[in-house]
């Protein structure tokens, strides 16, 4: 359990991380702390599970390629495959859903022929079919909500970017990865200190970077009734059907992706994450009956098991 000055501090930090030569400090300042106090219980956040880094959020396929992807496994191999998914280096998430695909994970890589490759050899090495699901069009990704009240900011979806030069695609791909637990964690990071800070500011203006800040690993916080709903729904209504979800506070997630025909017929996905499965299943039909899904097929996929959870790799 964390006590009360750990909660906050894990929960008011997930974004807003301060650009600033000594974060720590003005995060300490705001939290009634001092600096190195402010250091060790992030560090001991990371050392226990309860987050994953500290550091920018990117927006997907920005900084490279990305894509969800499932598999059909037998259940006596499920174990053994899921290992096997998880030794390559760009795979984070990982996850056992409950569902005839019943693995799956995030794959990421520095272009499309390397993520290609990756998952081709995936299949090599398991002997069974990937299903490729990519992003067609996001709605909200942003999973740094509050821990009390589910809130997060609705911000408008920024429009095209332009592409990284490779300088500043090593660069994001560096910070990633998350920023050290130190005084200065913005020295030391290939670049002059003040251009690393001046570059984090510009990536979240044109909306690059989603947030700065502790990326949390919410099933570590009591987070396990966590349910991932597919809906078949018609590509014309897709995107009205999306930004209806998405303006709910019980979507944690909600994107459109492609579908893998003929094994997998559905486009629109959201997230729901809860501490209690009634209370999941009560938002999910809540959803369908609020924002008119009740008429499309659709398949709701608990989350049983995590495999892997961990930085996208970019190189």
């Amino acid at each position: 359990m964390l006590d009360a000055a750990s909660f906050r501090l894990l929960n008011s930090w997930q974004r807003g991380f301060p650009l600033v030569p000594r974060p720590f400090a003005e995060i300490a300042s705001a939290s009634g702390l001092d600096e190195d106090d402010v250091i060790t219980r992030f560090g001991q956040f990371k050392s226990r599970g309860l987050i994953d880094r500290i550091g920018p959020v990117f927006r997907p396929n920005a900084v490279g390629a990305s894509t969800l992807a499932a598999m059909t496994v037998p259940p006596g191999r499920l174990e053994a495959v899921a290992r096997q998914v998880s030794s390559h280096a760009g795979v984070n998430h990982n996850y056992e859903r409950e569902n005839r695909c019943n693995l799956w994970f995030v794959a990421t890589a520095q272009s499309d022929a390397a993520l290609h490759g990756t998952l081709a050899c995936i299949e090599h090495e398991t002997g069974l079919p990937v299903l490729r699901l990519p992003l067609l069009e996001e709605f909200h990704i942003d999973l740094g909500f509050d821990l009390e009240d589910h809130s997060v900011p609705r911000e408008p979806q920024p429009g095209p970017l332009a592409p990284l030069s490779e300088p500043d695609r090593r660069f994001a791909a560096r910070v990633a990865e998350g920023l050290p637990l130190e005084p200065r964690p913005f020295a030391g990071l290939e670049l002059p200190e003040d251009e690393v800070i001046a570059t984090l500011r510009r990536w979240l203006e044109t909306g690059l970077v989603r947030r700065i800040g502790a990326v949390v690993r919410h099933r570590r916080l009591g987070y396990e009734a966590n349910a991932m709903v597919v809906w078949d729904v018609p590509d014309e209504k897709g995107g009205d059907d999306g930004r209806r979800l998405a303006a709910d506070p019980a979507v944690t997630l909600c994107y459109r992706r492609a579908r893998a025909l003929p094994d997998w017929p559905y486009n629109l996905y959201c997230m729901v994450h809860g501490r209690e499965r009634a209370a999941v299943t009560q938002a999910i039909e809540r959803l369908c009956t609020q924002h008119g899904m009740g008429k499309y097929p659709r398949a709701v996929l608990f989350s049983t098991r995590c495999f892997s959870q961990r930085v996208a790799r970019y190189g």
